[in-house]
C-alpha cells in the first residue's frame, strides 16, 4: 500500500486503517523518562514491533509517534512491495530522483518564533538511564552547499545546552563535516536547519548514501512519487519539508566544543564519544499542535533499519550484479551494523570467499559476513547458526584481514578507527556429501489438519 500525502499525520491516519493490527494507541499517561523505550523493548521480547502512538506523555505536552521502522514488513508497506523485494523497491524509486518543489506556506510554519527561544518548550524523550540528558534522536540536519545550494541531510543527536543552544555530534567523516569546515574556511558559520518530524518516506531518504553534492531532498521526492513541498526558513532560506512537525534554524559554529554525551548508540552501549559541537537556534517553526516523531536509539530495530536499509539495498545491488550467483543478503538486527550474511548458489571453488571479500571491501561498517548456501533462510540467525554448526571447518573456513578503517562506535575496535575484518563460508563446497534430513508436504498437511482443531495450523 502506498501512501501519498507527505504529512507523516496523514500516513498515521491511512497506516492504521489498512493495519489496524500494526498500530498500538497508549491512552495511558506515560513519562518522558525511559517509557517509550521500556515499551519498544518489552514488546521486541515478545516478537512483536507495532508503531507505537502514546496520546499522554507527561513532560512532552504533545502526542509521540515512536517505532515508525521497527519492522521491515511495515517499511515493505510504505513503498507498497513485499520484504522480499524491498531492496529492488528501493533501489528503483531512489533513482527516480524529483528536485523539491518551494510553496508559499506549510503547517510547519504555523508558529515562528525569531526571538527569546526557549528549547525547554521542545518535545524530548529520555531514551535510556545511562544518557547524559533527554535527547533528540529523529534531528535531521540540512545544510546546503554555499554555490550550488545542493542540500546534506543527515541524521545527529542532540540534547539542550542552554536556552537557545543544542549541543550534538555530527560526524567527523561525513558530508555536513565538509560543510562545516568549509564554512571555516570562508571565517563563517554553517547555516542550518534540524528537522524533526515529517514523512516516513522523508526520513529514510535521509539516511541515503549519495555522494557529497548530491541532494537527498530530490531522493525523498522519488520515494514519495513526487516533488517534496518545501518552504524556505525565515533567516536563511533554507528549504524544509513543508509537512514537518518542528524545525529549528540556526549555525552551526566551527570552533565551539561544548559537552555532549553519553547517548546510547547502535552498538547496544553508550557511547560519549562526539564531535561536541554547538547548534545555536535562532528560529523556532512548528505545528500548532506538534507531534514528537522518534526514533529508538541504541540497538533498536528501529535505529537500525533506518539507517541500514538504503545501505542494505546499495550493496545488494552491487553484490548481484557483480555475482549473478548471489541470491539474498541480509544484515541481521543481532548484528548491529557489523555483520552480514549472503546467500548463494556456489558455481565454483572459491566463489563465496571472494562474495565476501566484495562486501566486506564495499561496505566500511561491516566486520563479519557468513555465506551460506541458497536454501538457508537468511533471515533467522538460528538458521546461520545451523549452517555453520554443519558445513564450517574453522582451519579453512575463515578469512580474516587486518587493519582495515573501521567504525568510530565500535567499542571493540583499536581507538583509532581500525578493526579487522573475517569471512566465514558456511556453504558446503563441493566434497560435501551429506544428506539433509526431510518430511513430506504430505505429512506436513496432514499435521497442519489436526493443529487447525486446536486453532493453530
Amino acid at each position: 500500500m502506498e501512501f501519498g500525502s507527505q504529512d507523516v499525520r496523514y500516513f498515521l491516519r491511512e497506516y492504521q486503517k489498512a493495519y489496524p493490527e500494526d498500530v498500538l494507541t497508549i491512552e495511558d499517561c506515560i513519562t518522558d523518562d525511559q517509557d517509550a523505550s521500556a515499551f519498544i523493548w518489552k514488546l521486541n521480547q515478545q516478537g512483536r514491533a507495532p508503531l507505537l502512538h502514546f496520546r499522554n506523555v507527561e513532560g512532552v505536552g504533545g502526542e509521540v509517534i515512536a517505532n515508525t521502522f521497527g519492522s521491515r514488513e511495515r517499511i515493505a508497506r510504505m513503498f507498497g512491495t513485499s520484504q522480499d523485494r524491498l531492496h529492488e523497491a528501493y533501489q528503483a524509486r531512489s533513482r527516480q530522483a524529483l528536485p523539491p518543489r518551494l510553496v508559499d506556506g506549510g503547517p510547519v510554519t504555523e508558529c515562528v518564533e525569531e526571538h527569546d527561544i526557549d528549547l525547554g518548550t521542545l518535545p524530548m524523550l529520555k531514551h535510556f538511564a545511562t544518557d547524559r540528558a533527554k535527547y533528540i534522536t529523529s534531528g535531521i540536519i540540512i545544510a546546503e552547499h554555499p554555490e550550488t545550494g545542493a542540500g546534506n541531510l543527515s541524521y545527529h543527536r542532540a540534547m539542550i545546552h542552554s536556552k537557545n543552544e543544542l549541543a550534538t555530534s555530527l560526524h567527523s567523516r561525513g558530508h555536513l563535516w565538509r560543510l562545516l569546515n568549509m564554512a571555516k574556511d570562508r571565517g563563517e558559520k554553517l547555516k542550518a536547519a534540524m528537522v524533526i518530524g515529517a514523512h516516513p518516506l522523508f526520513m529514510i531518504a535521509a539516511s541515503a548514501r549519495l555522494a557529497f553534492g548530491e541532494d537527498e531532498r530530490d531522493v525523498a521526492g522519488g520515494l514519495i512519487g513526487e516533488p517534496l513541498e518545501v518552504v524556505r526558513t525565515p533567516k536563511y532560506g533554507i528549504r524544509v519539508p513543508a509537512y514537518a512537525e518542528i524545525v529549528l534554524e540556526g549555525v552551526i559554529e566551527p570552533e565551539a566544543q561544548v559537552a555532549e554525551g553519553p547517548f546510547g548508540e547502535f552498538t547496544g552501549y553508550s557511547s560519549d564519544r562526539s564531535t561536541n559541537n554547538l547548534f545555536r537556534v535562532e528560529t523556532f517553526l512548528r505545528r500548532k499542535d506538534a507531534i514528537l516523531v522518534s526514533v529508538a536509539g541504541g540497538n533498536s530495530s528501529e535505529h537500525l533499519n533506518l539507517g541500514r536499509i538504503p545501505r542494505e539495498a546499495e550493496m545488494v545491488e552491487k553484490l548481484k550484479q557483480r555475482f549473478p550467483s548471489v541470491t539474498a543478503v541480509h544484515y541481521p538486527a543481532s548484528g548491529t551494523h557489523f555483520h552480514a550474511y549472503v546467500a548463494l548458489n556456489q558455481t565454483r571453488p572459491g566463489e563465496a570467499r571472494q562474495i565476501m571479500l566484495g562486501l566486506l571491501g564495499w561496505d566500511a561498517y561491516l566486520k563479519t559476513v557468513i555465506a551460506v548456501d541458497a536454501d538457508v533462510d537468511i533471515t533467522r540467525d538460528s538458521d546461520v547458526l545451523w549452517a555453520m554448526s554443519a558445513h564450517f571447518q574453522p582451519h579453512k573456513d575463515v578469512v580474516i584481514i587486518e587493519g582495515l578503517p573501521g567504525n568510530a562506535l565500535d567499542p571493540s575496535a583499536s581507538g583509532i578507527g581500525t578493526t579487522s575484518r573475517m569471512g566465514l563460508d558456511a556453504t558446503r563446497g563441493p566434497d560435501f556429501h551429506g544428506v539433509l534430513a526431510r518430511i513430506d508436504e504430505a505429512a506436513f498437511d496432514r499435521a497442519s489438519a489436526i493443529l487447525a482443531k486446536f486453532g493453530r495450523p
